[in-house]
Formats: structure tokens, sequence, C-alpha cells
């Protein structure tokens, strides 16, 4: 095994580990499933490194990225919807405040910017930790203003109110060159990490580590941002289900049920479905985060109602609302499924060609039309998805976790 292929297995090791560990039964002893985990990541990623070619390889890595990125915002739904019931289909509103509040707080201001307005007016340049941060409370404010006049209402005042603030803040974005360009894309946004795979090296880094990394050119940064994303699923999902798993997370459900009964056995209602639709949010605007600085150029097209809300409805909805591997597991299955179309509608060309001149062009339509075919079957077939919800949640309950039939 070269240096190149060595140092990507290890790269790819992570997200496998974790993989294999969840895999591994649950009895085992904790220092053995952690063992386990790691030796069967390492092989795995080991065999894929050795005998995948390297274009399926770069195809396989930004795609496993861009899912990671949709299981984190699938997870903050899955907290309002799946737990407390919650009917927020704005999610593009937290996606994109999150994307473009990591942007303006982590570019350099350039200079000139005030007199021609070809770029944001400000940037601060902080780090990549501290973009993502103030990303998720941008997000969680806003939450805050939408959640708290509407979630005393009905239901339905919530689906509006998410709605209009959704294309409040696309609009926003799209017209106030001021802020985020406007209309031009908003570039120069800055890759965490990136110096690993650069000739200048990490100057804070030890020598050792950069010479571990040394082989690595920057074709091959994917590898680095996979590992980035994947740690953020990985947190966002074991914080997750620390919580659903506790008093806090049962109230949820019990808001979810009955809220008049939670309200009659003392519980805020107000205030839980408040906490849980601004904790949603907050993890929305990390994967509005993590998207900006792994397309380093967005503009307001990128939070297009399809791609921002509809489609990881869809993702929650096949992978198991209440379920936070179910969240995980569709926003794979579903971006393999969006992304496989395109190769689909594509071999159908020459067939569409050949019935009209003018079908071929109409091909996304194609696309819109299986995934609403997909989540029609879902509702008929699998309406609790590929991995239903948990009956028991807490592990003093007295009974098995299982999902639900």
């Amino acid at each position: 095994m070269s240096d190149v292929a060595l140092i990507k297995s290890l790269l790819l090791t992570l997200p496998l580990a974790f993989l294999t560990w969840r895999a591994l039964p649950a009895g085992w002893p904790v220092l053995a499933r952690l063992a386990g985990g790691l030796v069967g990541g390492w092989a795995i990623a080991a065999a894929v490194t050795l005998l995948v070619p390297s274009g399926l390889m770069a195809y396989l890595v930004s795609f496993a990225i861009v899912g990671s990125i949709y299981a984190v915002i699938a997870l903050g739904l899955n907290v309002q919807w799946g737990y407390t019931g919650l009917f927020n289909i704005g999610i593009a509103a937290f996606f994109s405040i999150g994307a473009f509040t990591t942007a303006l707080v982590t570019t350099t201001m350039p200079t000139g910017v005030m007199a021609g307005f070809t770029q944001q007016a400000f940037g601060l340049g902080a780090p990549f930790l501290v973009g993502v941060l103030v990303a998720g409370v941008a997000a969680g404010l806003l939450a805050l203003l939408v959640g708290g006049p509407t979630l005393r209402l009905r239901e339905d005042y919530l689906a509006i109110a998410t709605i209009g603030i959704a294309e409040v803040v696309r609009l926003i974005f799209q017209n106030e060159r001021w802020l985020a360009n406007g209309p031009q894309p908003l570039r120069g946004i800055p890759q965490p990490l990136n110096c690993l795979v650069r000739d200048a090296g990490c100057e804070w880094l030890p020598a050792p580590v950069m010479a571990l990394f040394a082989p690595l050119a920057p074709r091959d940064y994917t590898f680095v941002y996979l590992v980035i994303a994947a740690l953020f699923v990985i947190l966002t999902f074991l914080v997750l289900e620390r919580a659903i798993r506790s008093p806090w997370g049962r109230v949820l459900r019990a808001v979810r049920e009955e809220e008049d009964a939670a309200a009659m056995s003392g519980k805020d209602v107000a205030r839980i479905k408040l906490q849980a639709f601004t904790v949603g949010a907050v993890i929305m605007g990390i994967g509005g985060a993590l998207y900006a600085h792994y397309m380093v150029s967005i503009d307001y097209s990128h939070f297009d109602p399809l791609y921002a809300t509809f489609l990881i409805w869809v993702m929650l909805m096949l992978g198991g609302s209440g379920n936070n591997r179910g969240a995980i597991l569709g926003a794979f299955v579903i971006w393999g499924v969006w992304t496989g179309t395109a190769f689909f509608v594509d071999m159908l060309r020459p067939a569409l060609a050949a019935i009209s001149p003018d079908l071929p062009a109409r091909g996304p339509y194609l696309r819109l039309m299986f995934i609403a075919i997909v989540l029609l079957l879902i509702l008929l077939f699998r309406p609790k998805g590929l991995i239903g919800e948990e009956k028991f949640v807490s592990r003093l309950s007295g009974g098995r976790e299982q999902p639900q039939a």
C-alpha cells in the first residue's frame, strides 16, 4: 500500500469505524465494541482504498460528504417533527442562515469593497469552529423569533410562519448586495484544515503530524473534509441519543402524543415546543455551515425549497421519523436516489429525443417525479420508515429498545 493510500484509509477509518461499532452486538463490553469498531473500520477502509478506482473513490467521498451534511439537517428536523410533532416546512431558512452566517464570519473582507459593492461588506476572518458556532446561534435566534409567537397557536400557524420566513431570508440574501453579494455567488469561503494538503502546511501542528499528511495533494482534500463532516454527524447523533433518552426527551414525546395531557401533568408545553424547535434549528444551521465550507462558493439558489426543504422531509420519512438512526439512513438513501436519477435521466435522453426534441430539456422534471414516486411508496408501504420509532427510549423503563413494526 502506497503512502497516499495508507493515509486515505486512515482518514476513512473514522466514519467506517462508527458504522462498524454501531453494527456490533450491544451486549459486548464497551472496550470490545470500540476495538472491534476500529479494527473493522480500518479493514473496510483499507479494502475500499485498494480496490476502488480513484475516479469512483473521489465520487463516493464527495457523495458521502453531502450525505453527511444532509444527515445533520435531517437530525435537526427529527428533533422538531419526529420527537415533538412540529411541522417545519421552512427548513431552507435555517439551512441558508447557517451557511451565509459562517461565510460572512470566516471570510476576509477584500479591498475596495465599499466602493464597488462587489462582495460582502464585512468579513471577520474567524476560524472554522467559530463560524460553525455562530451559524448555529444565528439559526437558533431565528427559531426563537419565529417560534415564540407561533408555537402557542395551532400547528397551521407554524407551517405558515416557517414558509414565510424561508422566503424572506431568501429574498434578503438575493437582493442585499452589501450583505452577501446579492444575486452573485459569495466566494472565498475558507476550507478547514486545507493546510494539510498544501506545501506550506499547518504551522500550528507538530512536525510529525505534518510529515504524515505530506504525501497528500490538494485534490485529496475531500478525504479530510469527510472526516470533519463525519465527526459532526457522530457528535450530533450521540448528543441527541443521550438527550432523547433523558426526561427531556420523554417530555417531547408526551407533547407530541397528547399535549393537553402533558400540560395537565405540569409541563410547560409552549416552552418545551420552543426548546425543541430551537434545538432543531441550531442543528440545521450547523448543517448549513458545513455545506458552505464544502462548497466554497454559495448563493441564494443553493437553498431552493426543493433541495433545502422537500428533499430533507423525504429523507426523514423514508429513514424513520422519531429515530435518529433512521434520519441518517434516510439522508444517504434519498441522496443516493437523487444523484442516481441524474445518471438514469442521462441514459433516457436518446429515447426522449426520439419521442420529441423538446423532451430531453425536461429531464430534470423526471428526477422530481422519481422522488415523488418514492415518497408515495413510503407513505403506502412503509409509513414508519425503514427504521421505525423505538418503543422504549429509556434504559430504566424495563423494556428492550426495539423498533416498531
